[in-house]
């Protein structure tokens, strides 16, 4: 299980916050980021633990709920720079056989851009959007996932709304990526940002997936407007209107 990090304060001892000051010719948003960036103990912590982000967190967080990432299975990575849900994924399904008493899985992480190998994973740079991208991903998979995942967000715009929406549009491609792939009974799980247009989207996992929760783990920022979508029991492209089982 992943435990979230602890800050220590308290008699004799105080917590310690970086603060950044505004260089000459920098941003005042990106100094901000950068003093939360400072200050974030989950930040801190995927660097003690040799994570390659805050985000590995997240897909821990979500899999000690849900328990999709199990020995054996074979997982994709869309989008998967830096790499973080790559690490914890080659862990927790044997990636690398590190426990023998365990079946081996296989994580394979696709990107647009090169990213550093990781240890236990197979890492493509490829666009999963591209035709033929799914039959690539089940030739190099030998056989189809039990997991497609995906942690991309669209290049932020300013704009809220059309921010939004071009995350929902990038989740729905995952989405139909992930119909051509998975097993069945499989698992999809997906970052989205509320905001309402993500109900069409929601009621297609409905119809698709037997359990469908909408979660926003506890390192996820509390300002941000990110939660994670995971679609457990894959049952094929459907349109019976059996009722899934649902989590809020």
């Amino acid at each position: 299980m992943t435990t979230p990090p602890k800050n220590t304060s308290g008699r004799g001892q105080r917590e310690l916050r970086v603060k950044v000051k505004t260089a000459k010719g920098r941003k005042l948003s990106s100094t901000l980021w950068l003093e939360r960036q400072l200050n974030d103990p989950y930040v801190q912590r995927a660097k003690r633990e040799g994570y390659r982000g805050r985000a590995a967190f997240k897909i821990m967080e979500l899999d000690d709920r849900y328990g999709f990432l199990k020995p054996g299975g074979r997982v994709v990575d869309l989008g998967c720079a830096p790499g973080g849900w790559c690490q914890v994924a080659v862990a927790r399904v044997n990636a690398l056989g590190q426990n023998p008493k365990k079946p081996v899985g296989t994580v394979l992480g696709v990107d647009l851009q090169e990213v550093e190998p990781i240890a236990g994973a197979v890492i493509h740079q490829l666009d999963f959007l591209s035709d033929e991208a799914d039959e690539k991903v089940k030739t190099w998979l030998g056989g189809r996932a039990d997991v497609v995942m995906s942690d991309m967000a669209a290049a932020a715009s300013g704009h809220k709304g059309t921010d939004h929406l071009r995350i929902i549009a990038l989740v729905e491609a995952a989405l139909a990526f992930a119909f051509d792939v998975l097993e069945e009974d499989g698992t999809f799980v997906a970052k989205v940002l509320a905001g309402g247009a993500e109900n069409e989207m929601n009621a297609m996992l409905k119809r698709n997936f037997r359990k469908v929760a909408n979660v926003k783990p506890p390192s996820s920022r509390s300002d941000s407007s990110e939660k994670f979508v995971v679609a457990m029991g894959f049952r094929g492209r459907s349109d019976e209107e059996e009722a899934p089982e649902d989590e809020a």
